[in-house]
């Protein structure tokens, strides 16, 4: 399959459905892909579940959609930051559910997600109120929880280059979670803030490549 290369952020996000699990990658602000969550703003999908590491800084970005009461549920690690009002303002309202997933298993599970595991096994929750009704079992005499893997119908992450195949490349600390993304999510949609012509991008510094990639979008052209 082809990697679309779309005109702007607004086709990079066209036929996102109401109720879909959306995967936004970024740790705070870093690598946070911005200008789509913008346009799906601007497309208007609805009852949404949002799956990332936290749940909005300040009034932009993922804040911004949350704002707008688009979101029905955040599956993240850090819901309350000092600039998380919009999330805790909704929450406490009983406007919004939230699931809170340990970061490290966060990840793990969009991992399993894209490794095709059915279920694992670990340690980290168990004996806390995030392990209640969930199975556990003991293994090497530590106590361990079964997580399952967490699917997205789309993730929109931010890297630093694309070439035109859609290979990615991403700067440092704002990969975070964009590669275990990319495997997670039916579609996945790169804001880039470059484009450069296939063969440019060195292969030993590809991360994501292009059989993950659906869709790309350099950066301000939305």
């Amino acid at each position: 399959m082809t990697t679309q290369l779309c005109a702007d952020a607004d086709e990079a996000v066209a036929g996102v459905e109401d109720g879909s699990t959306v995967l936004v990658g970024g740790f705070g602000m870093a690598g946070m892909p911005v200008a789509l969550i913008d346009a799906l703003i601007r497309q208007g999908a609805k009852d949404l579940t949002v799956v990332s590491n936290n749940a909005g800084n300040g009034d932009t970005g993922l804040a911004a959609l949350l704002a707008e009461g688009r979101v029905r549920k955040v599956i993240c690690s850090f819901p309350r930051q000092t600039d998380s009002h919009v999330f805790d303002g909704l929450y406490r309202a009983g406007r919004i559910e939230l699931e809170v997933v340990p970061q490290g298993s966060l990840a793990e599970r969009m991992r399993a997600a894209g490794a095709g595991i059915g279920a694992f096994y670990c340690p980290t929750g168990a004996g806390t109120l995030l392990a209640e009704g969930k199975e556990t079992r003991v293994i090497d005499g530590r106590p361990h929880v079964l997580e399952y893997p967490i699917r997205g119908d789309v993730a929109l992450i931010g890297a630093h280059r694309a070439d035109r195949m859609g290979n990615l490349v991403y700067r440092k600390t704002a990969r975070n979670f964009g590669p275990v993304m990319a495997t997670a999510a039916t579609t996945v949609v790169a804001q880039v803030r470059e484009i450069v012509e296939t063969g440019a991008l060195d292969p030993e510094t590809v991360v994501t490549p292009s059989i993950y990639v659906d869709r790309v979008v350099q950066e301000g052209t939305a």
